[in-house]
C-alpha cells in the first residue's frame, strides 16, 4: 500500500489562502486515483475533492466549489489542495486518501473508496 504524509496546514485569517501537499511513497503513484477529505472537530469525515490518476478528471465538493481546487504532480508523487477564500467553517483536520483505481472521476467520492490514508494536517480558519 502507497504511504500518505499531508503538509500545509495551519492558522490562516479568513479569506486567506493555504495550499496543503500530500507526498505519496511505496507504490506507484500512477496507479492511484487520489482524495482529500476533511474532518471538523466533533463531526464526521467528510469528502473534499479526488483527482484521477492522469490528473485529468477531478471532483470537488459543493461546499468548497469555486474555492478549492485539487490537482497533482506525478513526477513528484505529491497532490495538493489549494483553498483559497477561506471560511471559519474550513476548520478541520485534512486527511489525504488513495484508492487504487485507474480511471476518471465522475462523481463524491465516500472513505470507502480510499484504501490508504494520511494522518492528517490541521487547517484552522480564524474570523
Amino acid at each position: 500500500q502507497v504511504q500518505l504524509v499531508e503538509s500545509g496546514g495551519g492558522l490562516v485569517q479568513a479569506g486567506g489562502s493555504l495550499r496543503l501537499s500530500c507526498a505519496a511513497s511505496g507504490g506507484t503513484f500512477t496507479n492511484y486515483a487520489m482524495g482529500w477529505f476533511r474532518q471538523p472537530p466533533g463531526k464526521e469525515r467528510d469528502f473534499v475533492a479526488a483527482i484521477s490518476w492522469t490528473g485529468r478528471t477531478t471532483y470537488v465538493a459543493e461546499a468548497v466549489k469555486g474555492r478549492f481546487t485539487i490537482s497533482r504532480d506525478n513526477a513528484k508523487n505529491t497532490v495538493y489542495l489549494q483553498m483559497n477564500s477561506l471560511k471559519p467553517e474550513d476548520t478541520a483536520n485534512y486527511y489525504c486518501a488513495a484508492r487504487f483505481e485507474k480511471s476518471s472521476i465522475t462523481r463524491a467520492l465516500g472513505q470507502a473508496d480510499f484504501g490508504s490514508w494520511g494522518q492528517g494536517t490541521q487547517v484552522t480558519v480564524s474570523s
